[in-house]
């Protein structure tokens, strides 16, 4: 039950309300379980209260404080909370269908199991909220910012996801069917995955991107190699000359440290790739790279390279069994590779790649 004092400083108004607060910091307000069906709360300060189980249903919260408060197991149906401060408010099995929580802030908020159906989340800043659980069936998130938030578990059936900026999303949601990744203005559109509902929509109506996509496809050649002081060398070389012949090189650097999986990074660099070019001089890393791509990948050819004074490193014999796998081009510095890159090495993989990419 509610503190009976607590409850009339709060149904004297605003500003007595307020005052109060501010004169005694120290009190965290105890309204939990308080009837509070349709008060008009707007810009209260609220901030650390007990709201745990409060009927808040159809209240005004717009622009009210209750950042860091507990509202466990609350009834906010149809509540507003327009611009409200929620940042690290608890709302673990709150029931907020049909709320309106546009322009809220609610970074680091905790909505595990609680119930978001058909809210309105539009404009709000959800960074690492927790919505473990959660059931956000019909719910609108448009132009919002869902940045590292939780949705482990978590409904998004049927969720409103125009503009919704997805990064590094923890988690994977129990159901996310029919995504509209529209506005209400346009045909709709849906997808069946949130994290690739931004790019979907960039590719439906972006020209750009369209052609950013065909170019990468194209033109795209990954390099590998070591990059000690003189093999990083030959392999900027390469970089520019692909570069002033209209390829668009990505080179990679094993050696430094990377917070993904690498194999993971390598598979895509190599999937988007028109051809890869290995120089297998000083063999390395080059072998786990190669381990990672070429029994993997075989629509992508690679052409190997090597100084001519050296030999192929012991376990190369094995990629060779593969058809996508070219003799290693031979040179001896890095003039001459430069010099003959385009008959040797360009025009070979080229050829390579139509062979395996040819429609059967």
């Amino acid at each position: 039950m509610p503190n009976p004092e607590h409850l009339r400083l709060l149904r004297s108004g605003v500003g007595v309300w307020n005052e109060w607060r501010f004169d005694f910091p120290e009190i965290v307000p105890d309204l939990a379980a308080a009837d509070l069906h349709a008060t008009d709360l707007r810009g209260f300060f609220l901030n650390k209260a007990n709201l745990d189980n409060a009927d808040l249903r159809d209240s005004d919260l717009a622009s009210s404080n209750l950042g860091f408060a507990q509202l466990n197991h609350s009834n906010l149906k149809k509540a507003n909370l327009t611009r409200a401060n929620l940042n690290m408010a608890s709302l673990r099995g709150a029931d907020l269908t049909e709320a309106n929580m546009s322009l809220a802030y609610l970074y680091l908020a905790d909505f595990t199991g609680a119930t978001l159906e058909d809210a309105d989340i539009t404009q709000a800043d959800l960074g690492l909220v927790n919505f473990e659980d959660a059931n956000l069936r019909g719910a609108n998130l448009s132009l919002s910012s869902l940045v590292e938030a939780s949705v482990e578990n978590a409904d998004l059936t049927n969720c409103c996801v125009y503009g919704l900026s997805v990064w590094n999303v923890q988690g994977r949601p129990g159901k996310q069917a029919n995504l509209i990744i529209t506005r209400e203005d346009e045909p709709t559109i849906t997808v069946d995955n949130i994290e690739i509902a931004q790019f979907v929509y960039l590719l439906v109506n972006n020209e750009k991107i369209r052609d950013v996509i065909d170019t990468v496809g194209r033109k795209a050649v990954l390099i590998l190699g070591r990059f000690t002081a003189r093999r990083k060398a030959i392999l900027e070389a390469l970089r520019e000359e692909l570069r002033n012949r209209d390829y668009a090189p990505i080179l990679f650097d094993f050696t430094k440290p990377a917070t993904r999986d690498i194999t993971e990074t390598i598979t895509i660099l190599a999937h988007m790739s028109r051809f890869i070019i290995a120089d297998i001089t000083d063999a390395k890393s080059i072998p786990q790279e190669l381990q990672a791509i070429v029994p993997h990948i075989p629509s992508v050819p690679v052409q190997p390279l090597l100084l001519r004074s050296q030999r192929e490193y012991g376990m190369f014999e094995h990629f060779k069994a593969y058809p996508w796998v070219m003799e290693p081009f031979l040179y001896t510095s890095k003039a001459s590779l430069l010099k003959s890159l385009q008959t040797n090495v360009i025009a070979p993989a080229e050829a390579k790649a139509q062979e395996l990419n040819k429609p059967r």
